[in-house]
C-alpha cells in the first residue's frame, strides 16, 4: 500500500488556532496554520515512526530472549534489565518535554531534538547487541543494561518532541487523525518489517553473531527514521507559543489534574502493558509452543499486518462514530483475539495465527485513536488556559507509554519465572509443561485481562470534537 492511498485530506485552507497568543510560521514566514497539511509534511512526520517503531519493537521482541537464551541470564533478572532503563525514561520524559517546550531555535522547539536525541539513540542501539564476550554472565548483562539506559535516554530526547509536534502543526481536529493515520501506517509497516526481519537475520547468521548483525542492521533503520523525520518536517508549520509558567512540578500537577488526559493516559498505559507482554512472548510462543519454522515472522505478520491495511478503515470509523467509540471497539477486538490464543497448545498453528490476526485488527485501532486523542487534550488545555504545555503533556504521555511497554516484558518474565522457565547460554533446553503453560498465559489471558481493565478508564473519557477544536473554529 502506498502513502497516497492513505491521504484522506482535501484542499488546503487556512484556519487560526483558537488561542490569541499563538502564531504559526512556515519556513520562517508568518502564516496561519493550514487545516489540511501537505502530503510532504504528513510523510515527513510519519518518517519518525521508522525510528520509534524499530526501537519500540526490536528490544521488546529480541532483548529478553537474548538475555535468557544467549547470555544465560535468569528470567527474573533479565526482566529487571529490560525494565530498569525504561523506568529511567519515566523520570526523563517529562524533563525532555519541558526542555523542548523552552527551546528557542529558528527550526522550532521540537525539530532540533529529533536530530540530537536521534543520534544518541542510533549509536547506543548499535552497541546494545554488539558487546564483546566479556567472560561472565554478569559482565555481559551489565553491558546490556548500560547500553539500554543510553538507548532510553536518546529515545526520550527524540520521541517526546516528536510526539509533541501534531498539536502545534495543525489546529484541525480531523487533520490530527489523518496525520496520525499516516504515522500509524508507517509505524505498522516498520513494526512489521523489523519484527519479521530481526529474528530472520539472527537465525540466518546464528548464535551471538546473529544478534550482533541484527543490532547493526536495526541501528541503520533507526538512523533512516531520525534523518527522515528531521528533514521531512522542515516545511511543517512551527508553533510560536509561550511555554507554560511555573516549575516543572507545578506543570505536572496541572497536567495530572486534567481529567480527560488522565483517563486517556490510564487507558493507553494499561494497554501498552498488555502489548508489551504480547511482544515479549512472540519468540517464546513460536519456538517453545508452536515449534513451526518461521512462526515468529508469521505471528508478526498476523498481528501488525492488519494495522498497515486497516488504518484508513479505522480513520473512516472515527468520522462515523467518533474517536472514543472507535477506541472502545478496537479494544474489544484486541481482547477477543488475545484471549482466543489461550488454546495455542491444543490447536493447529493456523488457528493461533487467525486469533492473532483478529487481535491485530483491534491493535490497529488501539494505536490510532489514542495518538489522535492526545493532541486534542493538550489543545483543549491550551484553549482553556492560554498557555502551551504540550511538551509536558507529551512527556507524561510517553513516560506512561514507556513504563507500560517496559512493564510488559517484565511481567511476562515474571510469569515465565513462576512457570519455571529454564534459561540457557545458547543451547536448546526442553521446557517443563508448567513453563509452556506460562508462555501461553502470558501471551493470551494476561494481555486480554489488562485491556479489559483499561476500558474502565476509557468509558469515563468525555472530551468531544468541539472541545478538541473542530475545523475552522476560532475564538
Amino acid at each position: 500500500m502506498t502513502m497516497d492511498a492513505l491521504r484522506l485530506g482535501g484542499h488546503v485552507r487556512p484556519a487560526t488556532f483558537p488561542i490569541s497568543l499563538r502564531s504559526m510560521t512556515v519556513a520562517g514566514t508568518d502564516a496561519s496554520s493550514p487545516t489540511t497539511l501537505p502530503s510532504r509534511v504528513r510523510l515527513g512526520y510519519a518518517a519518525g515512526s521508522v525510528a520509534t517503531g524499530a526501537f519500540g519493537t526490536v528490544p521488546g521482541l529480541m532483548l529478553l530472549p537474548f538475555l535468557t537464551n544467549s547470555l544465560g541470564v535468569p528470567a527474573l533478572w533479565a526482566g529487571a534489565i529490560v525494565f530498569l532503563p525504561k523506568a529511567w525514561d519515566v523520570v526523563l520524559n517529562p524533563l525532555a518535554g519541558r526542555l523542548s517546550d523552552r527551546t528557542v531555535d529558528r527550526r522550532g522547539p521540537r525539530r532540533p531534538w529529533l536530530l540530537r536525541g536521534g543520534i544518541v539513540l542510533v549509536v547506543a542501539f548499535a552497541l546494545l547487541f554488539t558487546g564483546p564476550a566479556l567472560g561472565s554472565t554478569g559482565a555481559d548483562a551489565a553491558w546490556v543494561l548500560i547500553a539500554f539506559i543510553a538507548c532510553a535516554t536518546g529515545y526520550a530526547l527524540f520521541q517526546v518532541p516528536y510526539v509533541s509536534m501534531p498539536a502545534e502543526i495543525t489546529d484541525s481536529y480531523h487533520e490530527r487523525t489523518r496525520l496520525m493515520a499516516w504515522r500509524v501506517a508507517a509505524l505498522a509497516l516498520v513494526i512489521l518489517v523489523a519484527g519479521a526481519s530481526a529474528p530472520a537475520i539472527r537465525d540466518a547468521v546464528g548464535g551471538r553473531d546473529g544478534y550482533r548483525v541484527m543490532g547493526l542492521v536495526m541501528a541503520g533503520v533507526i538512523a533512516l527514521g531520525v534523518v527522515g523525520s528531521y528533514l521531512g518536517t522542515r516545511s511543517a508549520p512551527i508553533g510560536a507559543v509561550a511555554a507554560g509558567a511555573g516549575s516543572l512540578r507545578e506543570q505536572l500537577r496541572i497536567v495530572a489534574g486534567n481529567r480527560d488526559f488522565r483517563l486517556l493516559l490510564t487507558t493507553f498505559v494499561v494497554q501498552a502493558l498488555a502489548i508489551g507482554a504480547m511482544l515479549a512472548g512472540v519468540d517464546y510462543l513460536a519456538s517453545d509452543v508452536l515449534r513451526t519454522p518461521g512462526a515468529s515472522t508469521i505471528l508478526f505478520l498476523c498481528f501488525v499486518g492488519p494495522a498497515l491495511a486497516l488504518t484508513p478503515v479505522w480513520t473512516q470509523v472515527e468520522k462515523r462514530i467518533g474517536k472514543r467509540a472507535g477506541y472502545l471497539a478496537a479494544s474489544v477486538l484486541l481482547i477477543i483475539g488475545a484471549a482466543l490464543t489461550v488454546v495455542s497448545r491444543l490447536v493447529e498453528p493456523g488457528v493461533v495465527y487467525g486469533a492473532v490476526a483478529l487481535a491485530g485488527i483491534g491493535y490497529a485501532g488501539a494505536q490510532l485513536f489514542p495518538l489522535a486523542m492526545l493532541p486534542d487534550t493538550a489543545a483543549a488545555d491550551a484553549r482553556r488556559t492560554g498557555e502551551n504545555r504540550v511538551g509536558v503533556f507529551t512527556g507524561v504521555w510517553t513516560a506512561g507509554e514507556t513504563l507500560g511497554l517496559a512493564l510488559g516484558p517484565a511481567l511476562f518474565a515474571l510469569v515465565l519465572a513462576i512457570g519455571g522457565y529454564r534459561s540457557s547460554a545458547g543451547t536448546a533446553v526442553e521446557q517443563p509443561d508448567s513453563a509452556l503453560s506460562a508462555i501461553v498465559i502470558g501471551f493470551s489471558l494476561v494481555p486480554a485481562v489488562l485491556v479489559a481493565i483499561s476500558l474502565l478508564a476509557l468509558g469515563r473519557y468525555r472530551l468531544t470534537r468541539d472541545d478538541g477544536m473542530e475545523d475552522g473554529e476560532t475564538t
